[in-house]
């Protein structure tokens, strides 16, 4: 199975620690936030990556390289890390996925890099569409398979917000059909937020708009209300986005991965994005 691993955001938010270190990499738990995805989407059987690239696009490069991945897309020179056997020894936790890398000069928006790489999609029954800059370790399985159920064009995984005028928002009928889907509302309907992962069918090139940056939750999802689901995903999400979260999901992610370690049995964590 295959994902987009959307990580050209230029992280203002998260400046000065992302002067020199794309958002994507930020260090969790002593290890990029990338380790994270990589071994989240191993272990749910995502087999193919493609990751786009923008802001500080080598220090990707070179990090993907220097993991002894398969790394397809780009011509470039790997600067080898003398940190590389380490970084190998800790990624052997799970099955590197195959990856690929697109470059955006221009930055096409998350539906527009979702449209530039149409063909890269072709032959998939479904696929991930996940941001970067969120932690998380939802269960992708279950989101792919009420996708497999229900067959819409996207299946956007949802959590309970409690700042819903910060987020995307859905609103649902009784068998998960979107029925309204506004981007920061005033006064919002449900507290249904969007988790900025989706499982798409290839469907959904069809609906994104040609020749401009275009963006999956202002453009493309108000344009899709009555033809997709939502999905309350099981799991942690946090957007580290900004200083105040990423202080938090350091936080909380060493006590999940304490739990974690010391074999107690997660319960449903609350999911978390401001």
């Amino acid at each position: 199975m295959k994902a987009f691993l959307l990580a050209a955001g230029l992280g203002t938010r998260l400046r000065p620690l992302t002067n020199n270190i794309p958002k994507c990499m930020v260090p969790i738990s002593g290890k990029p936030l990338f380790h994270w995805w990589f071994s989240l989407l191993s272990k749910h059987g995502i087999t193919d990556v493609l990751i786009n690239l923008h802001h500080l696009k080598e220090n990707i490069i070179d990090y993907v390289g220097n993991l002894g991945a398969k790394v397809e897309g780009l011509n470039f020179e790997l600067k080898t890390s003398p940190l590389r056997r380490r970084m190998q020894r800790i990624h052997k936790e799970y099955t590197l996925p195959n990856i690929a890398l697109f470059y955006e000069q221009e930055l096409l928006g998350s539906a527009g890099t979702i449209r530039a790489n149409a063909d890269w999609t072709q032959g998939e029954k479904e696929f991930l569409i996940a941001y970067a800059d969120n932690l998380t370790n939802a269960n992708l399985t279950k989101l792919f398979h009420f996708h497999q159920k229900c067959n819409p064009i996207l299946t956007m995984g949802l959590f309970h917000s409690d700042y819903p005028q910060a987020c995307g928002i859905a609103s649902l009928n009784e068998n998960g059909l979107v029925v309204d889907f506004v981007e920061k509302p005033q006064k919002p309907q449900s507290d249904l937020a969007n988790a900025g992962i989706y499982v798409a069918s290839p469907s959904l090139i069809d609906y994104i708009p040609e020749g401009k940056v275009v963006d999956l939750g202002h453009d493309v999802l108000p344009s899709l209300v009555g033809k997709i689901y939502g999905c309350v995903i099981d799991g942690y999400l946090r957007d580290i986005g900004t200083s105040e979260n990423y202080r938090k999901a350091q936080r909380e992610w060493r006590e999940i991965q304490t739990d974690t370690d010391a074999g107690i049995k997660m319960v449903k964590c609350q999911i978390h994005k401001t």
